[in-house]
């Protein structure tokens, strides 16, 4: 008795990948928008306002000292509002669009300052205070006698 083998080749029919063309259509490019945050930190004495990456990544920092300012009157409201339209114009200058804002302090011009910023070209999205209050920790310094 002979057996014969009959071997069969079997081939795999994987369907062609269909290449979908749209005729007529053009692509809009989707540009990212730039974000950053804005910290302001504001002391009895000064306005120090950063910029940063949404990562943390400092990128420039400006105070009214830098910009000249000495003595009392880095303190006042309008030294607030000469640094806080430098930073925005600096920013705006290096491609950003979108900003949150953080304040830091009890500093009273902590309001002019994010007004000159929200005046600016750059558009606030978020504001959050990050002003640290102690919960009974250092002993205060005494009150001044005048």
């Amino acid at each position: 008795m002979q057996e014969s083998i009959n071997q069969k080749k079997i081939t795999l029919i994987t369907p062609k990948k269909k290449k979908i063309v749209f005729k007529n259509k053009i692509q809009k490019k989707v540009q990212k928008v730039k974000r950053g945050i804005i910290t302001i930190q504001n002391t009895k004495n000064n306005t120090i306002i950063n910029f940063t990456t949404l990562l943390g990544r400092t990128l420039f920092s400006l105070s009214a000292g830098a910009l000249g300012l000495r003595n009392s009157r880095k303190a006042t409201s309008h030294a607030a509002t000469m640094v806080a339209q430098q930073v925005a114009l600096k920013a705006y200058q290096l491609g950003y669009r979108k900003v949150d804002v953080k304040f830091k302090g009890l500093g009273f011009s902590k309001r002019t300052a994010l007004y000159s910023i929200a005046r600016s070209k750059l558009r606030v999205v978020s504001l959050h205070e990050q002003t640290p209050i102690p919960h009974n920790g250092c002993r205060p310094p005494k009150k001044r006698r005048t």
